[in-house]
């Protein structure tokens, strides 16, 4: 069976440059892909990344219609 790589809360900060404090309340209300083990928070690596790749489109058409359309 495959070893699902996990982030923590801190590396998730590092990432978005925000606290770990507010990590954990995204996650907590269900804002950013995550589950809970042992009462941590953790983050399935290829669904974080995922859902950085779709934030970042929608922000770059949100920016695209902005320019075309304004």
């Amino acid at each position: 069976m495959k070893q699902i790589e996990t982030l923590t809360p801190n590396e998730i900060a590092k990432i978005l440059r925000i606290h770990p404090f507010t990590v954990t309340r995204l996650a907590r209300e269900g804002k950013i892909p995550a589950f809970k083990v042992g009462g941590i928070w953790r983050f399935r690596k290829d669904q974080f990344e995922r859902w950085i790749e779709s934030r970042t489109t929608l922000a770059k058409r949100g920016k695209a219609q902005r320019v075309t359309h304004g």
